[in-house]
């Protein structure tokens, strides 16, 4: 190329790479450092009483049982701007019979058995709270597992940092947040009879000593004598270190944190947090001095190991309990003290905006306009069918003036083929379609044909789900039967199905009870005993395999070796008997009575969209990993369930929102947004679809394995078949069903590509736009149809201005323009949707 616009292109090269890593890395951000809380917390102003719209107490009953117990209120303060204010210690408390309580601030003892109000008052507000005592004078012993293994969890002894760990810790060793209390009983009582333990004098206890800094510990001191932890051990050891009748004691069946949402204004604001245990025995009990606190982001909020969450910088927080082996959060919204803030008028699409502008307005964020037609055009295009639109496309529809253009544009495309194609990609990268040492061509080939045939006919995902799990047969005559042939292995398997169909990655729970999460490993043993009776054979054909279900093969207990039976994540034990576990589990894992499946689901489809999930990652599930926005997920989650799980119902949903709509462009309340939808992400294109849009605007045809000519890139079915385009831009290769399969992460490589590479250079060359375009009678038009082709819309005055000249001058003007259209293919603007 010896053109003037052939240099100006040669000049730019070395300034493309940087652009285009530029563009690959937009959006992403550094994680922040996590602060300490302050040694002196900013003194605390006193609560207003205007604009106090009401008063609640947490918890809303106060039950006491036995004398030791105690339980805490928190009084939190809602005002009309939205924010809330910690009441507590400005409250007052008026009992209707004082002589059954004895009260000390806002924490309630029992003194005598009986039944009577509380009515708490702030300002003009007040709430009434029922008080019930019974057993007050009773003292029953302290259990190992109900009060002593809390004492090792709140004063982090059991975690994998210290005794937890797998060897232990200076000869000690517990089990990682203690799920495995018998043997942690063991390890305290038998192994240095005397010393860890010591019955006769039990403040020469070695646990005792070294907890609170009598001996060297190298964890240093962890408690005072005479605190509420020390004197439960103390007492313990007193009592002669006594073990459990597990048949005698109730089980935590749930954990409350209150409040669950606090909206604080500005720096050094407090809010107290109180921690309520349920019982089987339906009992209830504070064990604020008990749990375990963390915060997901302690810039913003920090927390004490007391439960008092502290205001810090502007952002959002999730504050975590954990108590037993339950783990509950509360979300946290930090302001600017003082900030004015009023949410612009504008009318919503549906319940998707209603939902986002909530959460925008506790933020104080105001979102960014709708973009424009042709914006929108090539956003959507890109995001339900994969492709750019053409330019006779793009011309009709933002030359129409039909007011509802937009929701018909999308009827329109959820009707190509091209759509299905799409999901048929992802499903088969969730079930890792692709050809093994023992998964035959023909057979991912099949299961890849089930799967497009599937969708392509519109099946209802519960369906399919259902289809999948319970399938029996040979992987050539029943294809589904292939997603047991790809993982053969029960507990792998266990986990792809939690993975793949509720959004959960439970493989922590395989060794121990989970440390994030709600899911110990009796869930994760009963969930996988779904999956011990599953028979495999060889079929005719050495390359089929036979699925069927054995009737025979139980899941043992790693812990004790007891035979687990099956049990639903999070909910009961089904009857199995006599039935192929499996249909038992797709009955409920595929319906609403897993809160899980329509949720998760609806989570996947909206990442798709809009660049990041309402849970992220999208199949990470758990409760220190909450939601942005939890009533959008829920409603998404209802809407697809309600749409008898239509997957185009809720697409549409979704893209006709002003949500979706939104500009890239951010304002100055919205600028450091990016999980809350306040403005559209700029995403770069996927792989597959980055391949098949370069291609489709250079009206060139690609070949892949077996493949005809002229397939696209998102149609190959075998996941080890690939490019070297497909690959430096992150392909999946289907491994695994985790969503980190698909990379996103810009590399030196791919811009080197783009630029270098055959890819762009040779498509430009033999697919004849350059031709066509010269038919044009003017550099103006010609500028104007490859801008359309390449951007969605039309160069701006200055663009024209800069390169008509060039091309006008130019010696070949063929030679220009074709350097024209790949300085725009390698442009951020053309690789990322926006």
């Amino acid at each position: 190329m010896n053109t003037p616009i052939a240099a100006l292109t040669r000049a730019l090269r070395g300034t493309l790479t940087s652009l285009v890593l530029g563009a690959l890395t937009l959006g992403a951000a550094a994680g922040a450092p996590l602060a300490d809380l302050p040694e002196e917390p900013f003194a605390p102003e006193p609560a207003p009483t205007a604009g106090l719209v009401e008063i609640q107490v947490y918890p809303a009953a106060i039950d006491l049982t036995t004398a030791r117990d105690r339980q805490s209120l928190v009084v939190l303060g809602f005002y009309s701007d939205g924010l809330t204010h910690d009441l507590t210690g400005e409250s007052s408390y008026t009992l209707a019979d004082p002589t059954l309580v004895d009260r000390q601030g806002a924490t309630f003892r029992p003194r005598v058995d009986g039944e009577t109000t509380l009515t708490v008052a702030f300002g003009d507000k007040s709430a009434t709270v029922p008080v019930k005592v019974a057993r007050a004078t009773a003292s029953d012993p302290l259990g190992f597992r109900l009060d002593i293994m809390p004492v090792f969890l709140r004063a982090s002894c059991n975690t994998g940092s210290c005794h937890g760990s797998a060897r232990g810790k200076d000869g000690f060793r517990l089990s990682i947040f203690g799920f495995d209390p018998d043997g942690d009983h063991h390890r305290l009582t038998r192994e240095m009879p005397g010393r860890r333990i010591n019955t006769a004098v039990p403040a020469d206890s070695t646990v005792l000593e070294k907890s609170i800094g009598a001996v060297p510990h190298t964890g240093g001191k962890r408690f005072e004598v005479g605190d509420d932890l020390y004197n439960a051990l103390h007492e313990w050891i007193s009592n002669g270190a006594p073990n459990d009748d597990v048949s005698k004691i109730p089980t935590v069946v749930s954990v409350e944190l209150y409040p669950k949402k606090a909206v604080m204004d500005g720096k050094g604001r407090r809010q107290q947090l109180t921690v309520v245990a349920r019982y089987s025995d339906g009992t209830d009990r504070d064990v604020t001095g008990l749990a375990l606190f963390q915060s997901n982001n302690e810039t913003s909020a920090a927390v004490s190991q007391d439960g008092l969450v502290v205001a810090g910088d502007r952002g959002e927080a999730f504050v975590m309990a954990r108590y037993d082996v339950h783990t509950v959060g509360s979300q946290f919204i930090v302001l600017p003290k003082g900030l004015e803030f009023t949410y612009p008028d504008e009318s919503t699409g549906n319940y998707i905006d209603e939902l986002v502008a909530a959460k925008l307005q506790k933020l104080r964020i105001a979102p960014s306009e709708v973009c424009d037609d042709a914006t929108y055009a090539r956003r959507v295009f890109l995001d339900v069918v994969g492709l750019t639109p053409t330019v006779e496309e793009l011309e009709a529809f933002t030359a129409s003036d039909d007011p509802d253009k937009r929701g018909k544009l999308v009827d329109e495309l959820l009707k190509r083929k091209e759509f299905s194609e799409i999901w048929v990609s992802k499903w088969a990268e969730l079930l890792q379609i692709r050809t093994t040492i023992t998964v035959s061509y023909k057979s991912m080939f099949l299961y890849y044909n089930w799967l497009v045939e599937k969708l392509s006919n519109d099946m209802p995902m519960d369906e399919m789900a259902r289809e999948l799990l319970s399938a029996n047969g040979g992987t050539f005559k029943n294809p589904a039967t292939n997603f047991y042939q790809t993982t053969t292995e029960t507990l792998p398997l266990t986990e792809n199905v939690a993975q793949v169909f509720m959004g959960m990655r439970i493989q922590c729970a395989q060794c121990h009870d989970h440390p994030f999460d709600r899911w110990t490993q009796n869930d994760y043993y009963g969930f996988a005993a779904f999956f011990s009776q599953i028979g495999r054979k060889a079929g005719e054909d050495p390359r089929e395999l036979v699925v069927f279900n054995s009737g025979g093969g139980e899941m043992a207990h790693p812990v004790g070796g007891r035979v687990m039976k099956p049990k639903f994540l999070g909910a009961e034990e089904p009857d199995t008997a006599g039935k192929d576990r499996r249909e038992v589990l797709a009955e409920w894992l595929a319906s609403p009575r897993n809160p899980w499946f329509a949720a998760s689901f609806a989570n996947r489809v909206w990442a798709h969209f809009m660049g990041i999930g309402i849970v992220e990652p999208v199949d990470d599930f758990r409760v220190s990993n909450p939601a942005s926005n939890p009533e959008l997920l829920d409603a998404l989650a209802q809407r697809f369930t309600e749409s008898k799980y239509d997957l185009k119902a809720l697409v549409k949903d979704i893209c006709t929102s002003k949500v979706y709509q939104r500009s890239t462009r951010r304002n100055e309340s919205n600028q450091a947004d990016e999980k809350n939808f306040a403005h559209a992400l700029v995403r770069r294109i996927k792989a597959e679809s980055l391949l098949d849009t370069i291609s489709h605007v250079t009206n060139t045809k690609d070949k892949f394995q077996g493949l005809p000519v002229g397939a696209r890139a998102v149609q190959i079915a075998d996941g080890n078949s690939s490019t070297y385009f497909l690959t430096t831009f992150g392909r999946a290769t289907r491994e695994t069903p985790c969503s980190c399969e698909v990379k996103m992460e810009p590399t030196l490589s791919q811009a080197l590509h783009l630029m270098n590479g055959d890819t762009v250079n040779s498509k430009i060359k033999q697919g004849g736009v350059i031709a066509e375009l010269m038919k044009l009678p003017t550099p103006e038009e010609r500028l104007a149809s490859l801008y359309l082709r390449c951007f969605s819309r039309r160069p701006s005055d200055e663009e024209l201005a800069k390169l008509t000249p060039v091309l006008a001058n130019a010696p070949d003007q063929a030679e220009a323009l074709g350097d024209v259209f790949w300085a725009l293919l390698n442009s951020r603007e053309f690789l990322f949707n926006h």
